[in-house]
């Protein structure tokens, strides 16, 4: 069998007015994340490691902001497409592991939710899918709260 290893990274600033999803998840807080789509940091950063690792662009190739089909639209799309593509190409995900760069809100509390509504849409195993969340300790545009960031790792597998 063949492995491969992509990474993502993602960041968008925060925004008074709209909502926060993080991993298809609506999040309780006083701002969300700016950005053409649903601004979801954490699945953008899923998708572009997804496609990384398949070596078929980025997010912005498939999903470019330019296109109106995509304002607003809720990035768990994105995911079910990448699930799609992986199948289409001959591979499947063993591993997706990320991590949520965020002063506030505390997103512990949602990390489980946001595990299975990512694993749902890729149709993995909820153990396939991991979530952690930290802060950087007051330092940057993360810590003075102006945005929130995300990186993750996806590992797949050709199903020869």
């Amino acid at each position: 069998m063949s492995v491969r290893t992509g990474m993502g990274y993602d960041a968008h600033r925060l925004e008074t007015g709209r909502p926060l999803w993080l991993g298809g998840v609506r999040i309780d807080f006083e701002a969300g994340l700016a950005g053409h789509s649903d601004g979801d940091a954490l699945v953008h950063a899923m998708v572009d490691a997804i496609l990384g690792a398949t070596g078929l662009g980025d997010i912005g190739t498939h999903f470019p902001s330019s296109n109106p089909q995509y304002r607003g639209a809720s990035s768990i799309r994105f995911l079910r497409y990448c699930a799609d593509l992986l199948k289409q190409q001959g591979w499947h995900i063993t591993n997706l592991d990320a991590t949520i760069i965020a002063e506030r809100p505390r997103l512990a509390p949602y990390s489980e939710n946001m595990r299975e509504t990512i694993a749902e849409s890729l149709g993995l195993a909820q153990a396939q899918v991991n979530i952690k969340s930290t802060t950087s300790d007051g330092m940057g545009f993360t810590g003075r709260g102006e945005g929130i960031a995300a990186l993750a790792i996806a590992t797949i597998e050709d199903t020869v």
